[in-house]
């Protein structure tokens, strides 16, 4: 069987896969969401930290739930490393340093995971799984608790009201994503990912030198690291580590997770909202983004240019021979069209134009089909965009969801679109412009540019994977892709959540022969076009400096 097939047939295992549980888990999230009953230990966790699950908000309380509740997060996460070397458990390292122990809080907070250290040499037992897991399991539960509030700003009328933040955080970590981690951490473990709490080990001599290993719960942060899209892996090799992912099983299972919950939250969004057409028209603009990317990048990493690809089968420099070419480049699409980051293979060394795909996924928005919630709402406000775009075309006053796209909602939409790109294009500038930043390129000319322009567009979008041929664990790269992250992740929640709120605040206008009707096919590929010319106009400048550049001159 050739490389092609085999990779088609891992494809179509997956899409029947992700279609089997696209409708029981979607059925779930929706009355996970929208439930008015509280399980025992959700009443313990409320009485513990002082909330009424039962007490709706308007969006500003919303608002200043997550942001209290993330700034607590940042602040523990930050003093767990700071203290480290004396914690239990902490295998002999020391403390971390306070600009990487702030980079590393800020990314796994902002569910980023971008990671500027070897995670075996610099995080012990305590830090890993009582500090980065716990982190995976809540900041992926608070994208989905303001996806959810979005949704329910679309399904309500007459009031300001989005629910109550504090009860979407518990019920979608305990309900959601505790038992689907338990059971993945249990196939992984079945596929030969280790979860011990091991100490630091010689496992033989190699090259005149001896190899040291530690063990971990490394299948329990492994499976929320991609079912959450995280992406943080416990190796710094992430999932190319043996550990992390054993097999081509562990590697499409994994893959499975992370667009697992993203592409079930359309059917949750099309329940809530009354009409599963409406989700339909979502995913399909998802599904159809991803099969595109997917196919572009196997054809681009399976070209055969010159002999040592011809005797490779392919670009395979930079790629687990376990996983291959297909494999790698499912995985790499995956986990940059989602907020993962985590990655089997090298991006760096991908074909100048697999290396801008990558690019260019996580410039999109991430939204095909996206984060854990992140790409629901990252979705629907391009939805918004669309609808207003063609009611600019035919001249009628934009409605979307029986709701009116007037200035204000237009205004935080646009808001919402331009606040990455400000951060990716601003700090890539700066840092070309500046000697020092320069001098963390491992290579020169358009690929080195290439990494600085993936290193924050990874950042400011929350995705966390790398060219990994940049040195980033600098005190420039630190501080200020650690802020990117901050910003990119929490200043578009203000605007979809004041988004959220005045949507809510309509009354339902009524459907009339010219509405523009957006469960139909046509407005879904109209949404396609509309992300795909809003992400090139903006990138694509700075994408012929460096991955194009590179793609046209091999």
């Amino acid at each position: 069987m050739s490389p092609q097939v085999a990779g088609l047939l891992q494809l179509t295992a997956l899409i029947a896969a992700l279609a089997l549980a696209y409708r029981p888990l979607g059925d779930y999230m929706a009355r996970v969401y929208s439930s008015e009953r509280d399980y025992r230990p959700e009443k313990w966790i409320y009485k513990a930290i002082g909330a009424n699950p039962a007490a709706e908000m308007r969006w500003p309380a919303y608002l200043r739930g997550v942001l209290a509740f993330s700034a607590v997060s940042v602040l523990f996460l930050y003093l767990m490393q700071r203290v480290q070397g004396s914690l239990p458990g902490s295998l002999g390292f020391s403390s971390i340093d306070p600009d990487q122990a702030f980079n590393t809080a800020a990314s796994f907070v902002a569910n980023t995971n971008w990671q500027s250290y070897y995670g075996e040499q610099a995080m012990g037992h305590v830090v890993q799984t009582g500090g980065l897991a716990v982190q995976n399991f809540l900041s992926a539960a608070v994208g989905m608790a303001v996806a959810v509030a979005l949704v329910r700003g679309f399904a309500r009328s007459r009031t300001g009201e989005l629910g109550n933040f504090w009860a979407d955080l518990v019920r979608g970590t305990v309900r959601i994503l505790v038992p689907i981690s338990v059971i993945g951490a249990i196939v992984l473990v079945a596929c030969g990912a280790i979860q011990n709490f091991s100490g630091i080990h010689q496992v033989g001599q190699f090259m005149g030198g001896t190899q040291e290993w530690n063990g971990g719960g490394v299948a329990s942060q492994e499976v929320i690291k991609e079912l959450g899209t995280n992406g943080g892996g416990y190796f710094n090799a992430n999932a190319a580590h043996p550990f992390e992912n054993p097999n081509p099983l562990s590697n499409l299972f994994e893959i499975f997770l992370i667009l697992l919950i993203p592409f079930a939250l359309t059917r949750t969004f099309g329940r809530m909202v009354g009409s599963l057409k409406q989700g339909y028209a979502i995913l399909g603009a998802m599904a159809v983004i991803w099969i595109g990317f997917t196919a572009l990048m196997m054809w681009t990493e399976f070209a055969h240019r010159g002999p040592a690809f011809e005797i490779a089968g392919g670009a395979m420099e930079g790629k687990e021979t376990r996983f291959g070419i297909a494999g790698s480049s499912m995985f790499a699409v995956a986990t940059t069209l989602t907020s993962t980051g985590a990655v089997n293979s090298f991006h760096s060394s991908y074909t100048g134009f697999g290396g801008g795909i990558t690019m260019l996924g996580m410039q999109l928005g991430e939204i095909a089909p996206g984060g854990v919630g992140s790409g629901l709402y990252g979705m629907l406000i391009m939805a918004i965009i669309a609808v207003f775009i063609a009611g600019l075309m035919v001249g009628r006053t934009p409605e979307y969801l029986g709701k009116k796209i007037g200035t204000r909602q237009i205004k935080l939409a646009a808001c919402y679109i331009l606040v990455t790109p400000a951060l990716v294009l601003g700090f890539t500038a700066v840092a070309m412009a500046l000697p020092t930043p320069a001098d963390s390129m491992t290579n020169s000319g358009a690929h080195g540019f290439s990494e600085i322009l993936y290193a924050y567009t990874s950042g400011a979008n929350n995705n966390g994977s790398a060219f990994a041929g940049l040195n980033a664990d600098t005190q420039w790269f630190n501080t200020t892709i650690g802020i990117a992250m901050l910003l990119g992740r929490f200043l578009p929640m203000v605007f979809v959540l004041a988004l959220a709120g005045s949507l809510a605040e309509q009354k339902p206008v009524p459907e009339t022969a010219g509405t523009l009707r957006t469960d139909k096919p046509l407005y879904a590929g109209l949404l396609v076009g509309t992300i795909l010319i809003i992400t090139g106009l903006t990138y694509f400048p700075a994408l012929a400096l460096g991955p194009l550049a590179e793609g046209l001159a091999s």
